[in-house]
């Protein structure tokens, strides 16, 4: 690679990764974000994203309404499309698609693995492709360059070459945005890992560490939430015992948070695009290898129940309270995955749903940053209710800690008798009943 390498990014996949990261490097480079969903680039190029990583005003300043701005020589902007054609002069395809689980969480690779046919359809001698999606260690070199290999009649790391650069957006989270967190990269060659990591230092605010392999990054990432993983699976096991013993849990980490080297973690929901499928691919690699991974597995497993275990907590309450459970309704606060965010991937607040309404439960949604025409296509939920200030409900249970939902006046509800579980731990405990 020599010393007049100009890059000229092509960014494949524009969802929550994918166009923070492209308006970040379209701030010093020329960027072609290209993605299948055509509603996607349309709203995109009007400056507007539903996903709300990237505000208006912010993705308007980078937008250029043609491509000729690369034929300008204009060295800088953002143009989005669906056309393959327009990202065929590029020279560096970074690859930013969801890497998700089947219905037996086992990895399913199938997105990546198309979006590499699509870049070995326009890659060309010299180029760089950079995959940001989350995999198991190998997949890259693995499974996805043989991809690229076949489509392309190109040979790897003599014609072209790669990095992988795992992602580390965080969805909602406004302060700890792309350019502020710290950036592993890697490549498949030194000289290329040079490059690699250079393009990326030259946007990331907070620096970038070259791993000393693919392989290393790759594993670096699921690692990560892996951890998370199992730390909540561990604060999730301690709700249920101290619940049996009748002590608050969040009493007991509050007073065991004093202590300068304990881990501040919290029991809750664990769903989302990482932390709740990142662990899967780890372990499937893991059996391949020959290896059962007793922790990782056991973690996922008992952070996959705590939706039941909620909804079983919130009916013995119902019973106590003399409530009738078969028919009750139920109003339940949240389906996105997190706070103030509206992205519903592998959301768990649906297993609160679904065991509620095994009871008989009627079950109300209410959650004011979810698209209700993305609910009912993921979840069959048909609509989400607006919040009836006063309609009566044998229980609420606050499933997502949004912030709007601090302004509900829950006093009037319990006045009627109306049981309140709090999954989050934000409400005033003297008004709730039950808590993780």
């Amino acid at each position: 690679m020599n010393n007049t390498f100009q890059p000229s990014i092509a960014v494949i996949g524009l969802g929550y990764v994918g166009l923070p990261l492209a308006r970040l490097f379209a701030t010093k480079y020329p960027v072609t974000g290209f993605d299948i969903n055509k509603n996607r680039v349309t709203e995109l190029m009007q400056g507007n994203d539903s996903t709300l990583e990237v505000d208006n005003i912010t993705l308007k300043s980078v937008l250029q309404q043609s491509l000729s701005f690369k034929k300008d020589n204009k060295t800088t902007g953002l143009f989005c499309t669906t056309n393959l054609e327009e990202i065929a002069d590029c020279n560096i395809y970074i690859i930013t698609v969801p890497t998700p689980v089947d219905r037996n969480n086992r990895p399913d690779l199938t997105p990546l693995l198309r979006a590499s046919e699509t870049v070995g359809k326009v890659i060309k001698k010299g180029d760089i492709v950079i995959y940001e999606s989350t995999v198991y260690p190998g997949a890259t070199e693995e499974d996805c360059i043989p991809v690229i290999e076949k489509t392309s009649g190109l040979k790897f790391n003599v014609d072209f070459f790669a990095g992988y650069s795992p992602e580390r957006i965080n969805p909602g989270d406004k302060e700890h945005t792309v350019e502020k967190i710290k950036k592993v990269t890697s490549g498949s060659t030194p000289e290329i890992a040079e490059v690699i990591n250079n393009l990326y230092a030259s946007v990331i605010l907070a620096g970038t560490h070259l791993a000393p392999s693919i392989k290393v990054a790759e594993a670096a990432k699921v690692i990560e939430n892996s951890q998370r993983d199992i730390n909540i699976a561990f604060v999730n096991e301690l709700a249920k015992i101290f619940n049996r013993m009748g002590i608050d849990t969040h009493d007991v980490l509050e007073a065991a948070g004093t202590k300068w080297n304990f881990l501040p973690f919290k029991p809750g929901l664990v769903g989302g695009h990482c932390i709740g499928v990142d662990p899967y691919y780890l372990a499937q690699k893991a059996q391949e290898a020959g290896y059962h991974p007793e922790i990782i597995l056991a973690g996922r497993r008992l952070n996959d129940s705590m939706g039941q275990y909620v909804a079983a907590e919130v009916v013995k309450l119902m019973i106590k309270n003399n409530s009738p459970v078969r028919g009750a309704r139920v109003l339940m606060l949240g389906i996105t995955f997190k706070e103030n965010c509206p992205d519903i991937r592998n959301s768990h607040a649906i297993d609160i749903y679904h065991e509620l309404t095994s009871y008989g439960i009627e079950v109300e949604v209410y959650d004011p940053w979810a698209k209700p025409t993305e609910v009912q296509h993921e979840y069959g939920i048909t609509s989400l209710t607006e919040y009836p200030e006063n309609q009566n409900y044998e229980a609420i249970v606050l499933a997502v800690a949004h912030a709007k939902f601090q302004s509900i006046d829950l006093k009037a509800h319990k006045a009627t008798g109306t049981v309140i579980y709090d999954v989050k731990g934000i409400l005033d405990k003297q008004l709730v009943d039950g808590r993780l």
